[in-house]
């Protein structure tokens, strides 16, 4: 023998259509996708209009149980990330503001200079070099001063500019360009300068990139590609 109510099948119906359209009565609740509430309104709805001559199983309303539990359990933890991101935003928020003002070393071919203090700058040497030097241009182009550092081994080696040009006239203060080379086998080869920089402003990464420094010398960087932080 079969029962069928079609008054408690179209009040299931009416009330399936509730929660998935996001509306109770004639007020929408905002609601674009099932969350545990909606899902344990369905639940409810559904055993509310079971046929009582053939209940839901034990073994299927354990399993919609689990997958509520599942539910609210992904939604705790969808909240819990965007808290920590907060958290890390702000850290990173702090971080960027105490760099402001700050001499840092970064990899750079130009920097900022200061002709009546000088600057101590660094070439990096992947092996010895026999004959070493570091040209230094103007924001024209054209050389000014040209740094004799001898043979140099492997590893970091500091220079120093005084901000005069091969004549000993002291330059104007301003953008300077430093290109290092060396005698690598014989052969001369290209270096990379790390040179100081003072930051004059950070910009926050956004979607998980990086802070960017913005430099005296209208450069921008990475802060990966600082390698030391001074005062």
């Amino acid at each position: 023998m079969s029962v069928t109510n079609d008054t408690t099948t179209s009040d299931y119906l009416k009330s399936l259509q509730t929660v998935t359209s996001g509306k109770t009565g004639d007020s929408a609740t905002g609601a674009s996708t099932l969350g545990k509430d909606s899902f344990l309104q369905l639940l409810v709805t559904q055993m509310q209009n079971q046929n009582p001559l053939d209940p839901q199983d034990n073994s299927e309303f354990v399993a919609q149980l689990a997958q509520f539990s599942s539910l609210e359990t992904m939604q705790n933890l969808s909240t819990s990330v965007d808290a920590i991101g907060g958290m890390y935003q702000s850290s990173q928020a702090l971080q960027a503001s105490s760099l402001v003002g700050r001499s840092v070393i970064v990899d750079s071919g130009s920097t900022n200079v200061d002709t009546t203090k000088g600057m101590t700058g660094q070439v990096v040497l992947p092996s010895t070099s026999t004959v070493t030097s570091v040209d230094v241009y103007d924001s024209t182009g054209t050389i000014v001063r040209t740094i004799d550092l001898g043979e140099q081994k492997a590893g970091n080696a500091s220079f120093t500019w005084d901000g005069k040009d091969d004549a000993g006239q002291t330059l104007a203060t301003g953008n300077y360009s430093f290109k290092a080379s060396g005698s690598l086998d014989g052969t001369k080869t290209g270096l990379t300068t790390y040179l100081p920089a003072t930051v004059t402003s950070v910009t926050m990464g956004t979607a998980g990139t990086a802070m960017t420094l913005n430099l005296a010398n209208g450069e921008n960087i990475a802060l990966s590609k600082v390698q030391q932080i001074g005062i």
